[in-house]
């Protein structure tokens, strides 16, 4: 009888332990630098976390914490997606400088062509060249945003020669490099900071997309937008990622886990980068529809010119990844082959 009732207890213990897992209810922090307003907030992110929760019946929840709410800046989130300050976050690689240089081979200028196509050929690429730069994560997601434009406070951009002299803002290396090249005094700086920046005079102007402007009252604070011939390629995006904490993850249950898995990867991305870039329309109305304001566009002669004066940057990355022991030419031809073939 006692035998009996040892195993009883056993089986119990074990049902038990089955329905803890099975019960086991997550809330996962999930840290960004923009406000509670912006579409990476309220569409992106929240789409994201109502996905996951649908598909885990509840077991997987968020609690979403914009503009730097858990601390730190934004330079700091990828660190805090691999310490585990946060679960997971959404942040600019090239924020931290130099440490995703692989992955920024989608900033140079005129790579990309849409949102869409480009974030789904960022995905592809970084699983072929470039996962050593997020060993220290679970990596969700890698997207780009729509094309660049220029916001200047005196005067528009029409060709090359009207930057000369200008204090532009910057968000990343890669670009801050490109609009020197083109004759600017290049500031870099996280988005946050453009407001301050230009009501200051610390900058002259900034490029940033059109969908983050309008939440930065940057149709208040400049007079002129300047956007490349869409014909052509966009003078330049920047690339985003969304890492997870990896020691999060990896304590999930098995059931938890595939549906993270199922909301990751190269169409979370595509989706990511689409969201993004659909908001420029809304936002550019803005714009089009304050008093004086004036939008002006670069023409794709003039566009080529700037492709030409840019070119060494690509040289230099090239040079830059065959240093580090990487075939830097193969990985700029595959990233711009993975564009066509998804632009298609």
């Amino acid at each position: 009888m006692n035998h009996f009732l040892k195993h009883t207890a056993l089986a119990a213990g074990l049902l038990c332990a089955a329905w803890s897992a099975q019960a086991q209810t997550v809330t996962l922090k999930v840290h960004h630098f923009l406000g509670p307003q912006s579409i990476q907030h309220t569409k992106m992110l929240q789409t994201w976390c109502d996905n996951i929760a649908k598909d885990s019946n509840n077991r997987l929840n968020c609690q979403i914490y914009p503009a730097m709410q858990l601390g730190g800046s934004p330079p700091q989130l990828f660190d805090q997606a691999k310490d585990g300050v946060a679960d997971v976050v959404w942040t600019v690689a090239g924020y931290s400088a130099g440490r995703f240089a692989k992955s920024q081979v989608f900033e140079l200028p005129f790579m990309m062509t849409n949102a869409a196509a480009t974030s789904r050929a960022a995905w592809d690429y970084v699983q072929k060249h470039a996962m050593d730069e997020y060993k220290d994560v679970k990596l969700l997601a890698a997207h780009v945003h729509g094309p660049g434009v220029f916001f200047t406070k005196n005067k528009p951009i029409t060709k090359m020669e009207d930057l000369k002299g200008l204090k532009m803002r910057g968000p990343t290396a890669t670009i801050t490099k490109m609009l020197g090249m083109m004759g600017a005094t290049p500031v870099g700086m996280p988005v946050p900071q453009v407001p301050e920046a230009l009501s200051k005079g610390v900058i002259d102007g900034a490029v940033i997309p059109y969908e983050v402007a309008p939440g930065l009252k940057v149709h208040e604070l400049t007079k002129f937008s300047s956007e490349t011939d869409r014909s052509a390629p966009a003078l330049y995006t920047t690339f985003f990622i969304m890492p997870m904490n990896k020691a999060k993850y990896e304590s999930l249950p098995a059931d938890l886990k595939a549906v993270i898995d199922k909301n990751s990867g190269r169409e979370l991305s595509a989706f990511l980068g689409e969201t993004q870039a659909g908001n420029d329309i809304p936002s550019r109305k803005v714009f089009a529809e304050t008093a004086g304001y004036t939008i002006t566009q670069i023409s794709a002669t003039e566009v080529e010119r700037w492709k030409k004066a840019t070119d060494p940057l690509d040289d230099a990355w090239v040079e830059d990844m065959n240093k580090r022991g990487a075939n830097g030419k193969a990985m700029l031809e595959d990233a711009r082959a993975l564009i066509n073939q998804y632009s298609k």
